[in-house]
């Protein structure tokens, strides 16, 4: 995967949404989206109308880059979607909700999703006793994710999962702190995803 070198705050400052990038910041005072909620660059307070394809590529982009992928893993993910069964839109957002690295995020045992991909890259997870990983595995109801013997005892790992204690987990998910474990208890519906984003959109793009 192609890395992002650039600041990731400018990638939320142009799709005019907070996407979580940046960890703690994103929720201080300091968000540049919190402080300049318009595109950056010499143009960015003039006023930008966009229509059709516009729209629906702003959404699919909004979208892929708050998960973090590239375009191709992002389409590969909408091609399984189409196949399955069920509405499209729905489908592509449940499982790239149910993404590892998305899984650990919003659980609270990682600063952000490149955070989350960083330490799984590095081993320090695994998935029913199975080293995992790959960020991109999706987990499945009653899979286990937890911290590895030996990471458990890392000092900055125990530090991060301790300050996000007060996070709110999706129900979805459970987390039992004393033994930095994660059940999936169920696959994530539509309405467990709060992220603002309109996914018909994307699939419209997609359909072209």
């Amino acid at each position: 995967m192609t890395r992002y070198r650039e600041s990731v705050c400018r990638v939320c400052r142009v799709e005019r949404t907070k996407l979580f990038l940046k960890g703690s910041k994103c929720l201080s005072e300091k968000c540049p989206v919190e402080r300049k909620p318009y595109p950056p660059g010499e143009h960015g307070r003039a006023r930008r109308r966009i229509l059709g394809y516009g729209i629906q590529l702003r959404e699919k982009q909004k979208l892929k880059r708050y998960y973090g992928m590239s375009e191709k893993q992002f389409r590969l993910f909408f091609e399984r979607a189409d196949r399955k069964k069920g509405i499209t839109g729905d489908t592509l957002l449940s499982m790239l909700e149910r993404r590892l690295d998305n899984a650990l995020f919003i659980s609270g045992f990682c600063l952000s999703r490149a955070h989350a991909r960083q330490l799984i890259g590095h081993g320090h997870f695994q998935v029913n006793g199975h080293k995992a990983t790959i960020p991109s595995l999706q987990v499945k109801t009653g899979d286990v994710i937890e911290l590895r013997t030996k990471s458990a005892k890392n000092e900055d790992l125990k530090a991060v999962v301790e300050s996000q204690k007060n996070k709110t987990v999706p129900g979805w998910l459970e987390v039992d702190w004393d033994k930095m474990m994660i059940k999936v208890l169920t696959l994530p519906k539509r309405d467990d995803i709060t992220f603002p984003v309109e996914e018909h959109l994307v699939v419209e793009l997609y359909s072209k």
